[in-house]
């Protein structure tokens, strides 16, 4: 038979057509050969560059129907491995094939006996070793010869799959029906780690991902969960996926690229077809990490093959995106498949053998590459910007540029001269204020200086320095950017009596001092130790919502739900400048300094507003309602599609012209102040609106690579923490361990760019590595949710708040406690 070529992606390199439906059963497949059940009791294996159907091998040797086959992964050696209810048998099949070459019959080496029904097979990655599973056991059994190795039985329903670990041949994982799955020694034969129920549907599939040291499954419902295995086999979740949604978010990027109509690709589907694929059950899932050798994929992280009833699916785990689906359209043999079995081909191709959900026929089917390439190709030009974005600035300021406004100063009102009123420059008051003066000296005697020694010299220090840096005249330390992740809690503090909402913190500049947020409209401004009484500063009459520190140190300012806004000095009780609700339709969600403290940059309702001030702390005590300070409207710019603004951020310890914001409607804007308009639109950022926007910003004690500031996170409830590197504006890792249902938890850089910090609905703050989806750390013992978070950006540590106001402190576990 010639090939048989699809339109979309696939090749279908030959069909084979069984006496009984196979979709039930585990077939096999490897880079060489796959393996077929045939009329029930025999196996029939072709190799899968047959393209004429030569004459397949044929194995003759079970009594009962073939129910599990698998081939296995050492190279040197092809071994088969078959079950039925009566025997498990392993065939050499390169000794098979002289034996049949010689006259003789080919034969296989029994190894079990009448185990039950069989519906999986696993070889251990040295072929030693075989896991058989039957009901809801499964039993080991020594690859080489007839011998029980041992029988785990833990699990509450029919064992679905099970598998050994790659790089660990000791522990083998097993998932099962009753939806769970377990992690077992098999030495011992004892459990080393069991998962709660994950579904309401049976675990059916499982595979694992050695690079990265993790391992994924999937449910008949189209769930998928990938998990970390670390040493200690406590396993933590690294991202949940739901296959329906990813297709779906996926069509609507299609669309995007071009309309259904002129598309060709068999990947348009129809609004109908649509809505029934959300709720439809992926019957049988198979993951595979082959290597990808697509140019525009190369550069990207951890890839997964899903197959589902209706195509293949390419995962990118890192970012829980779905890079390609590849239908099964066109004229091949199979429309729904039961089964997928993928392998990587000797050739470097995909190999995908494909059996029928409702009929007999079994494919052989090859991924074809250029088609995918072009598509991958599509999808990333499609998400690309036209021109390159970056934090740092390439261009000079344009003359149009609304950074370049200024605010009017006025001069001195000028002095009047002559009359009564020259009386206001000369004030009547007494020269001499004691009621005893000081004698002169004239009539005594000179006093002699003696010797007086110097008590104020300061000791040269011989213990090492720390390396510093000079900044406006400053001395500063740098931060140890090698240091470890803040992890150990060394102080605690709850800011008032009565439990108070923590809504926002910030470091000041320097790293001494600490401005807190709170629910009951107050403002508290502690040192960096959290030690002695705070100062308070009350002119909010609801909620504080933000607080930020300039980047002079000097003013810090806070918004509430007022709405008002309030910039407030650290050596004084009232606000400096306040911006009251009636300059502001709705209430303020985000605030902050901007352009090294030139600018105010707010959000009010659907606008990004720009103001200019002038602060005056001066006061006139006859006119104190007066306020001194000045502040006027520099621009104001809309969101794309007129949607609330819920979170802003732009860098202000350098000149930036970019401004991210976030709407309600689950986009991201960027906006470009240097033109004074919007530049990039991120559409579905999250599948619900993104409540906090954070930038790599770094700090002046620490120096970061220049594309490092390009990263941003975004939060959203439901949906984790996603890293986006603004220059392609796209995600390039999502973080996922943490909870956040339903409140507003923050999230922060390090000052070195190479920890993320979280709050979290469990009690406790996650720390994330930017270069890994995994958490370090999960610091716990928090009295309630830890909404928000702030390193320190002059040595390394951490700051969280929490629901009830309370305030703790972290260090690096290497650090000298005090």
């Amino acid at each position: 038979m010639a090939d048989v070529t699809s339109e979309q992606y696939f090749i279908e390199r030959f069909s084979v057509t069984c006496s009984n439906p196979v979709s039930h059963l585990q077939l096999a497949c490897c880079p060489s050969h796959c393996a077929i059940p045939w009329k029930d009791k025999n196996i029939r294996i072709y190799e899968n560059k047959n393209n004429n159907l030569e004459p397949p091998l044929e194995l003759t040797g079970h009594h009962g129907d073939v129910s599990a086959m698998v081939f296995g992964t050492v190279r040197d050696r092809l071994i088969l491995c078959s079950a039925s209810e009566d025997y498990v048998i392993v065939w050499d099949i390169n000794r098979c094939y002289r034996q049949i070459k010689d006259g003789g019959i080919a034969a296989g080496r029994v190894v079990g006996t009448l185990l039950g029904r069989v519906v999986y097979l696993s070889l251990c990655p040295m072929s030693a070793k075989v896991a058989v599973c039957s009901g809801s056991r499964v039993v080991l059994l020594n690859a080489e010869r007839e011998e029980v190795l041992g029988v785990l039985k833990a699990h509450l329903g029919p064992v679905t799959a099970s598998e050994f670990c790659p790089w660990d041949v000791n522990l083998l994982i097993s998932i099962s029906e009753d939806r769970t799955f377990k992690i077992w020694d098999v030495k011992k034969g004892d459990i080393l780690f069991q998962s709660a129920v994950l579904s309401a549907y049976p675990l059916l599939s499982l595979s694992f991902i050695e690079q990265n040291g993790q391992f994924i499954t999937g449910s008949g419902d189209g769930q998928l969960w990938c998990y970390t295995l670390p040493v200690d086999h406590k396993c933590r979740l690294v991202t949940k996926l739901d296959l329906s949604k990813l297709e779906q978010k996926h069509e609507r990027n299609l669309r995007k690229i071009s309309p259904p109509q002129s598309r060709t690709d068999g990947t348009a589907r129809s609004d109908e077809r649509g809505a029934v694929e959300t709720a439809k059950p992926v019957l049988r899932i198979w993951a595979q990490t082959p290597k990808i050798s697509h140019a525009s994929l190369q550069q990207r992280g951890s890839y997964v093959w899903i197959g589902s009833s209706d195509g293949l699916c390419l995962l990118d785990l890192d970012t829980s995106e779905l890079l390609s689906f590849l239908p099964l359209k066109g004229d091949l043999s199979i429309s729904i498949a039961g089964s997928w079995v993928i392998s990587e081909g000797l050739d470097g191709s995909m190999c995908c053998l494909v059996s029928s959900l409702f009929e007999t026929s079994v494919v052989l089917l090859v991924v074809n590459g250029v088609r995918l390439d072009e598509l991958c190709l599509r999808m990333a030009k499609s998400f690309s910007v036209e021109e390159q974005l970056s934090v740092m600035p390439s261009s000079p300021l344009m003359t149009t540029s609304p950074l370049n406004a200024e605010l009017a100063k006025q001069g001195p009102k000028p002095q009047r001269k002559g009359g009564v009123n020259c009386q206001k420059s000369v004030k009547d008051q007494a020269l001499v204020f004691h009621t005893q003066v000081k004698s002169s000296g004239y009539s005594t005697a000179p006093h002699r200086t003696m010797f007086r020694p110097k008590t104020n010299v300061k000791k040269k220090s011989s213990s090492i320095t720390k390396t510093s840096t000079t900044v406006n005249g400053l001395l500063l330390s740098e931060y140890p950017s090698h240091s470890e992740a803040p992890s150990v809690s060394f102080a605690h503090l709850m800011v008032s009596t009565i439990p108070t909402t923590m809504n926002a913190l910030q470091y000041s500049g320097d790293g001494k001092q600490i401005v807190c947020g709170l629910g009951d409209g107050s403002v508290l401004l502690y040192n960096s130790s959290l030690t002695g009484n705070p100062d308070v500063y009350t002119g909010h009459s609801k909620a504080v919502n933000t607080v930020c520190w300039s980047h002079s140190k000097r003013w810090f300012l806070s918004t509430s739900e007022d709405p008002t806004l309030c910039i407030w000095t650290t050596s004084g009780s009232e606000p400096v400048l306040t911006m009251r609700e009636d300059q502001f339709a709705k209430p303020i969600r985000s605030a902050q300094f901007y352009y090294l403290d030139k600018f105010l940059l707010l959000a009010s309702g659907s606008n990004l507003m720009l103001y200019l001030y002038h602060l005056d702390n001066t006061k006139d005590d006859i006119k104190r309602y007066k306020q001194r300070s000045k502040f006027k409207l520099a621009g104001k710019f809309s969101m794309k599609s007129g949607t609330d603004i819920t979170s802003i951020s732009a860098v202000n310890d350098f000149y930036s012209y970019i401004v991210l914001a976030a709407g309600a409607d689950r986009t991201i804007q960027v906006f470009d102040m240097n033109r004074g308009s919007l530049v990039t639109q991120i559409s579905d950022a999250h599948c619900r609106a993104v409540h906090h926007l954070a930038q790599n910003q770094g700090s002046s004690f620490c120096t970061q690579a220049v594309e490092g500031y390009n990263l941003f996170l975004s939060s959203a409830i439901m949906d984790g923490l996603k890293l986006w590197d603004l220059r392609t504006a796209r995600c390039v890792r999502r973080y996922e361990s943490h909870v956040n249902r339903c409140l507003h938890c923050t999230a922060a850089f390090s000052p070195c760019g190479r920890f993320i910090a979280t709050g979290s609905e469990d009690h406790s703050a996650y720390i994330y590595d930017t270069r890994s989806s995994i958490f370090l750390h999960k610091l716990q013992r928090h009295s309630e949710t830890v909404l928000n978070v702030a390193f320190n950006p002059a040595k390394p540590e951490l700051l969280t708040g929490t629901l009830d106001g309370k305030l703790a402190l972290f260090h690096p576990s290497e650090c000298l406690l005090p």
